[in-house]
């Protein structure tokens, strides 16, 4: 049997909810529906979801037809067999930009709540655990870093952590939707006050960060960071092999990576696809870590930590605890989520993670 062939029978082992597909080979094989290789296969499966609020829920949901024509929903296939919810109170904002439906509404539990394209993005109550640790699992793991790169993180939330580093001299940021940004200074000012630091210098526009990267100078970033969304639409481009090449790259020797990714209860095909990946590309360390988020689906996200060759880094030890760093515990506000012992234990991973991320191996 061919290697690929190999690894979709991996993972007929290792995952529920499969679909039935052909690769163009003439071979019906067996593939679970939140996989890239699903959406390559299956197109539908990459179409956008729509903020679906009825009965003053908000559902993570898409449109199609059924046999008669009519209008049903069915669940996202970023996670089959289950939907996620949240009681609306008020809609505060809901605009299309020239990218995705952008949906900002007052929640009973969790405060104000982002929606891109029908997929919850933050909440006011449960920010704090992604932004803190994507922030710091990366920039704590170095020495002194200075110059950084973000991806995505239109929010503000990201910067806003990476400010507590003093060390830090330079923020680029690439953000392909100004309405993302404009969005989050009105309602979730908390988030965008990141962007009111001297030390961010805001990238904006289509492709942007596909190019930003192309084009910016070897070694020159300590850290990047990637805060996109899920490899949807435009998104899946970022879990593409190009794109962690140029990453590497632009990273100094020793330089990190932190990548958002994804969901260890959901989508461990799609984890051992970003790490096989990486670790072609990343030739110091590749980890794997996560946190609680309750409002993600299943209530967890994980994240790629990766190094280029040089200075070795030790992920799992914080070289630099944030709570040395001078004023970082409260800077611009207090640390809600984040600590050296979290850090610590982000990369615990369960037994069948372990089984099943063949690529830790």
């Amino acid at each position: 049997m061919e290697g690929d062939e190999l690894k979709d029978l991996d993972c007929q082992r290792t995952m529920d909810g499969w679909e039935s597909s052909n690769n163009g080979s003439g071979k019906a094989i067996l593939i679970p529906a939140c996989c890239l290789k699903a959406k390559a296969s299956q197109p539908e499966l990459g179409s956008k979801s729509h903020s679906t609020v009825v009965s003053g829920w908000l559902s993570e949901t898409q449109p199609s037809s059924d046999k008669s024509g009519k209008q049903v929903y069915f669940n996202n296939p970023m996670w089959p067999g289950e939907a996620h919810s949240l009681k609306v109170e008020k809609i505060l904002f809901q605009e299309k930009s020239k990218y995705q439906e952008v949906l900002v509404f007052q929640s009973s539990a969790y405060g104000r709540v982002l929606v891109l394209d029908g997929i919850l993005q933050l909440t006011e109550k449960d920010e704090c655990a992604y932004q803190e640790m994507i922030a710091h699992l990366p920039l704590c793991s170095i020495e002194s870093p200075k110059n950084v790169l973000v991806v995505g993180g239109g929010d503000g939330g990201v910067l806003r952590e990476i400010c507590r580093h003093s060390s830090v001299e330079l923020i680029d940021i690439c953000e392909i939707d100004q309405m993302v940004i404009d969005v989050s200074k009105e309602f979730f000012p908390e988030l965008a006050i990141g962007f009111e630091d001297p030390r961010v210098c805001l990238h904006v526009g289509d492709g942007t960060s596909i190019e930003f990267l192309k084009q910016a100078p070897e070694g020159k970033y300590d850290a990047i960071i990637v805060d996109s969304s899920d490899p949807v639409g435009p998104a899946q481009e970022l879990v593409e092999k190009p794109f962690f090449k140029n990453i590497g790259r632009a990273l100094r020797p020793g330089g990190v990576l932190c990548n958002m990714a994804e969901s260890m209860w959901l989508h461990t095909h799609l984890i051992n696809d970003i790490i096989y990946i990486c670790r072609e590309i990343f030739k110091g360390s590749v980890h794997y870590a996560w946190a609680s988020v309750p409002t993600y689906p299943s209530g967890v996200i994980g994240f790629l930590l990766c190094s280029t060759e040089g200075p070795p880094v030790d992920f799992v030890h914080p070289i630099n605890p944030i709570e040395k760093l001078r004023g970082a515990l409260e800077f611009r506000r207090e640390l809600k989520f984040y600590n050296t012992e979290i850090h610590e234990a982000a990369f615990a991973l369960p037994s069948f993670v372990k089984r099943e991320v063949a690529a830790l191996h």
